[in-house]
């Protein structure tokens, strides 16, 4: 079995934004910066098997997509 990680906080349906803020996770911000992980994510499989300047670009969109995802958790104000 592999680790397991508890937080002690349970999962009362909402998520942790940067900060202190929390949000419904049914909310648009937190399906918003999910998706753009998981963007990220089939990317860095794709650069799997890139080379030369493909690789260099789909680096390029990554460092983007988590600089992205970054933003999207900041609390709104």
């Amino acid at each position: 079995m592999g680790m397991q990680l508890y937080t002690r906080a349970g999962d009362d349906g909402f998520t942790g934004l940067l900060g202190e803020g929390r949000v419904a996770k049914y909310t648009p911000q937190p399906e918003a910066y999910g998706t753009v992980d998981e963007t990220n994510s089939c990317v860095g499989v794709a650069r799997l098997s890139a080379e030369g300047v493909l690789d260099l670009m789909l680096a390029r969109i990554q460092n983007d997509l988590f600089d992205l995802g970054a933003d999207l958790c900041v609390p709104e104000d």
